[in-house]
């Protein structure tokens, strides 16, 4: 297998997708953020001095990084997302918000990027509007559950 992104010299490139077969593409990716269980209580409770609900401004963050995701990293095509759906499950015994989020279109390249971006877009805001009261949270575990579609098929992470 080799790495599709540089050219025969070495030169950075945009892989080529134009002879690609459009499939429908799914992808899922998780991560959390960990934090303290007095920050936790506050952030259930929506008592957070920036907003009562943060899982509502995450949520539409991870959206708006899934549909950004070409302009951040910088060999991702430009996609045309027909879905996005992010999951948000806090854990108390851990003191740690769980992230899904799942991205789906027909197209000729996959959705794992953004899937991940979202994750990590909905991670982050969580930090910024809870950072007031706990500058030690811990964003971690951002990964890629599942993915379907395309020539490479269906991958599942085994944990």
């Amino acid at each position: 297998m080799s790495l599709t992104h540089f050219d025969e010299e070495g030169r950075s490139r945009m892989v080529d997708v134009t002879d690609k077969n459009e499939t429908v593409r799914e992808a899922i990716a998780a991560g959390f953020i960990k934090m303290k269980p007095e920050t936790m209580d506050l952030l259930i409770e929506g008592k957070m001095a920036k907003g009562r609900n943060v899982f509502e401004v995450a949520r539409v963050a991870a959206v708006m990084g899934v549909k950004r995701t070409s302009d951040l990293i910088p060999m991702c095509h430009p996609l045309f997302i027909t879905k996005v759906d992010v999951y948000f499950e806090t854990d108390r015994a851990n003191s740690q918000v769980d992230i899904q989020v799942v991205v789906k279109m027909a197209g000729k390249t996959g959705v794992e990027m953004e899937a991940l971006t979202g994750v990590s877009v909905a991670a982050l805001t969580i930090y910024d509007m809870c950072k007031a009261v706990d500058k030690d949270m811990l964003i971690g575990g951002i990964r890629v559950m599942k993915k379907t579609g395309g020539k490479s098929g269906t991958y599942i992470r085994e944990e």
